[in-house]
């Protein structure tokens, strides 16, 4: 099985000496492209010929508007929320449409505590130049980003490559209404590198068509702390190492959330490795890899609820989901389906076995469906613990265990294996060395199968 085979170094992507010279710092705060710095953030003043327009402050703020009633365009943009419980985006200092304001701002933010900035909506904050790795000054404190409609931060084309932010130790970033895109590094993180002691916010966000050269991870996002994506999308993102559109050494949380159209050598949505992912909701779909297609765990813990993993290809094992290394998955009322494994096995799930600790995946209320595999084990290839209840098992295939292949131990409850297709043996169940316990009284069936619905399976009709 593939390995985590990088050390991921920080200080190889930014020197905290080299941050102390940025020349954001010895050209001094004030001054910055026009812009007046205070203590709390940046002036209000427009900022002429920004994206071939004056910015004004009323433009600056998303979802912002010119009537004249009496209501600040931040409650305009916030009315329907307080009705509904939610809470609103807090109003921030506004940044005109000017890459060098925004990077003002920020470095600003991080000499003074944190701020928070509203950006201009209808704008492109083009970064031309590498600060330390990144487009933007390094986040070090908590630093909120407001975006609107069709905000983006966007690395330009035909300069050097960089990613776009780096979030370092007690940094806090959280992103809202923001598009960023265009990142290109030959370290970890495309388009956010997180590090340890960081953290990463997105809201209704999109992290999409970064790309990792080289030996780095995480085409979209390198999550070493902490990151959370909500209502957001990662998508387009890619790499040649793991982790296409996220790599995760941390604490990983997506809810409602679209991780799709990824590419990487391993884990084309998803490569997790330790600690815990979370995702709820959303999917994870038409990623692509040459081992865990759309999700690969390696060890730790993850959890997937009302989840769409659909689509995903891998080269070799694991089209939707691998997990190994003794880590533990839960699968709640999860849709797993067309996914492919193009040459190896396990077009759905597979699981992993393991020499010290047991790889476990528990699946429950979901559906596997229609999932391909070259080899073995269509829907699932079990070679450590897995246990489904109230789950089916349909329209699966593969050449041997075309619903399931079993080397490990398989414990079904209330669960159907049905209409699965084997090209030689097994259309149902294909059990080798291993155990399987089918529950019948709970209201398990095997049934309907081709050319037959289990191979050594007690208590199942060939």
């Amino acid at each position: 099985m593939n390995q985590q085979h990088h050390t991921h170094e920080t200080g190889a992507d930014r020197s905290g000496e080299r941050r102390a010279r940025s020349r954001w710092w010895t050209v001094g705060l004030a001054g910055v492209a026009g812009l007046a710095l205070t203590a709390v953030g940046v002036a209000t003043a427009p900022a002429a010929g920004a994206a071939g327009r004056a910015a004004t402050s009323a433009e600056t703020q998303p979802g912002g508007s010119h009537r004249d009633n009496g209501k600040s365009t931040h409650e305009d943009r916030n009315k329907g929320d307080r009705g509904k419980g939610k809470k609103a985006t807090p109003k921030g200092t506004p940044v005109p449409c000017d890459a060098d304001l925004l990077i003002a701002a920020i470095t600003s933010a991080n000499a003074t505590g944190g701020g928070v900035f509203d950006l201009a909506k209808d704008c492109t904050y083009l970064l031309t130049a590498d600060i330390d790795g990144a487009g933007l000054p390094a986040i070090m404190t908590p630093i909120t980003l407001n975006g609107g409609k069709n905000t983006t931060i966007e690395r330009a084309a035909a300069v050097n490559d960089f990613r776009i932010f780096i979030v370092d130790t007690g940094g806090d970033l959280t992103l809202n209404r923001l598009k960023v895109t265009g990142g290109q590094t030959d370290g970890n993180g495309g388009g956010v590198l997180v590090n340890a002691g960081g953290a990463l916010t997105t809201n209704h966000s999109a992290i999409t068509r970064n790309i990792v050269q080289g030996d780095g991870d995480g085409g979209g996002i390198a999550n070493l702390g902490t990151t959370r994506i909500k209502h957001s999308k990662v998508d387009w993102n890619t790499t040649s190492e793991q982790g296409g559109g996220i790599f995760s050494t941390g604490l990983l949380e997506a809810v409602k959330s679209h991780i799709d159209n990824n590419t990487a050598d391993t884990g084309g949505g998803i490569y997790q490795s330790g600690s815990t992912v979370t995702v709820k909701g959303g999917s994870i779909s038409s990623n692509q890899a040459s081992a865990g297609g759309g999700l690969y765990q390696l060890g730790g813990i993850g959890g997937l609820t009302g989840t769409k993993v659909a689509k995903n290809t891998a080269s070799g094992n694991g089209g939707g989901i691998r997990v190994g290394e003794g880590g533990q998955l839960t699968l709640r009322k999860v849709s797993l389906t067309d996914n492919s494994a193009l040459s190896g096995v396990a077009g759905g799930l597979f699981v992993e076995g393991a020499e010290v600790l047991d790889t476990i995946a528990v699946i429950e209320d979901s559906l596997i469906k229609n999932n391909t595999a070259f080899d073995i084990g269509g829907g699932i290839d079990n070679s450590g613990v897995a246990v489904l209840r109230n789950t089916k098992v349909i329209g699966n295939q593969a050449n041997e265990g075309g619903g399931i292949f079993n080397s490990g131990t398989l414990t079904l409850f209330a669960t159907q294996v049905v209409k699965n297709i084997a090209v030689t043996d097994g259309g149902g169940i294909f059990n080798t060395l291993g155990t399987v316990e089918l529950n019948t009284a709970t209201g398990t069936v095997v049934i309907k199968n081709r050319p037959n619905n289990c191979v050594d399976v007690p208590g199942c009709a060939g």
